[in-house]
């Protein structure tokens, strides 16, 4: 939809990159931040805040988000919504030197991870307290994605908008090697069989072009972190088992080197090209194949996505700054912009899926034309409503991405055992959670 068409795995590590380094950084800084605590308010929706979102002032929702602020106003005289948008490069960097500097705006856009670290240093605002009835007008799964429970079960946003996908796939590349195309895979035991099948059969080809990522980890069916979401324990069998798959492939060609640096925008032109058959989406890429790989277009097959869980979903959401001064203007137009009827124009104009409770029964998500896009579109709110946001709020898009990918590479070039990789990522990332204490 936005954010310069990046994949939502690399959408959302843009955002919160360095945030995590940063955490220290803001616990020692942020003077006067407050605790996330209810500030007293008299509970007017009156004078000023500024509302922060990233690489939205463009062509597309400008006019969207001018429209929106002008019409609260008008719906609450004595009202100013400042709007500001920063770019998607050094965002998370912004917000990291705002919250530092007590000039975080009144409200703002951003995902799970980045609000844990800014929530950890005192910097945004408890719904559970500030707004207790909060939580019904939201999807649950969306409302537990921003309730922290490392940080004492705490909800730190207001859900707006979820994103997710279906699987795409090359039936000619299946025809060619060996594969059915009328039996799509949708496990992870079907896709590594297929993926060893193809490798076999044609050497230049491939069906997996990217390495596990701690969101596949939990569609899989690995238990992540404890239940009380203070350490993470995907080093189990459970994640051995997962990355040995990947493993086994690696050594027969089934996965090539550029995954190991987990380009996903290489996995995206090598679909394109027609060299690779199976590409985790979302719901605007069949557009973009229609338009940039027409020849791939005509043979495409679309599935669901890859789990033996639950599939994974994305999420972003609206926080707002604890040391507002003006709380209840600020926590009324953030939920003025999340509710119902905001979510679905905004859901249809960016092609993302609505939190809001009981959203997703509109007749867009739900009736088929049977066009290609309005099935995408009805299978993957389908697949919202199963869907959840594995990605732990705690698990920092930078380091701990990094710090896993690295490990996971070693063990696939025989460096060292799985076990041994995911004990040293799983390791460096409880010692980073008990250094940002």
């Amino acid at each position: 939809m936005r954010r310069r068409r990046m994949t939502p795995a690399g959408r959302r590590t843009a955002l919160i990159a360095g945030l995590a380094a940063g955490s220290l950084m803001l616990s020692a800084c942020v003077m006067g931040g407050g605790d996330g605590t209810t500030k007293k308010s008299d509970g007017k929706v009156s004078g000023k805040i500024t509302f922060q979102t990233w690489n939205l002032k463009n062509d597309k929702f400008t006019s969207y988000f001018k429209d929106l602020i002008a019409d609260f106003e008008k719906a609450h005289p004595g009202t100013d919504i400042r709007w500001v948008d920063q770019p998607a490069e050094g965002y998370q960097d912004k917000l990291s030197a705002d919250a530092a500097a007590g000039s975080l705006p009144d409200v703002v856009d951003m995902g799970p991870e980045s609000a844990y670290t800014l929530a950890k240093a005192g910097v945004l605002l408890d719904l559970n307290k500030a707004d207790p009835k909060a939580e019904g007008r939201y999807v649950d799964k969306a409302w537990k994605a921003m309730t922290f429970e490392g940080l004492g079960g705490g909800t730190y946003g207001y859900p707006w908008y979820l994103n997710t996908g279906p699987s795409f796939f090359n039936k000619a590349l299946f025809k060619k090697c060996g594969l059915n195309p009328g039996k799509l895979p949708a496990t992870y035991d079907e896709l590594f069989d297929q993926a060893e099948t193809m490798a076999e059969k044609c050497s230049d080809t491939m069906m997996i072009a990217r390495m596990p990522a701690i969101e596949t980890f939990g569609e899989y069916g690995v238990p992540l972190m404890d239940a009380g979401g203070k350490k993470f324990t995907y080093n189990n069998a459970k994640g051995v088992e997962y990355v040995e798959r990947f493993r086994k492939l690696y050594a027969k060609k089934g996965i090539g080197e550029e995954a190991l640096n987990n380009l996903q925008t290489k996995e995206v032109e090598e679909f394109k090209a027609g060299r690779l058959a199976y590409l985790p989406g979302s719901s605007y890429t069949l557009d973009d194949l229609k338009a940039t790989a027409p020849d791939v277009y005509k043979d495409l097959g679309i599935g669901p996505r890859i789990s033996d869980s639950a599939p994974n979903m994305y999420l972003e959401s609206l926080v707002v700054n604890a040391a507002t001064k003006n709380q209840s203007l600020a926590t009324a137009f953030a939920t003025y912009v999340t509710d119902s009827a905001h979510q679905l124009t905004f859901a249809k104009k960016a092609s993302v899926f609505p939190s809001s409770a009981g959203t997703l029964d509109d007749a867009y998500f739900t009736q088929d034309d049977k066009d290609p896009a309005t099935t995408v579109r009805r299978e993957s709110a389908d697949q919202v409503r199963k869907a959840v946001v594995w990605w732990p709020p705690a698990f920092s898009g930078s380091a701990d991405s990094n710090t896993l990918r690295e490990q996971i590479a070693q063990a696939l070039l025989g460096k060292k055992s799985v076990k041994a990789a995911l004990d040293a990522s799983v390791r460096y990332s409880n010692e980073r959670l008990k250094a940002d204490k």
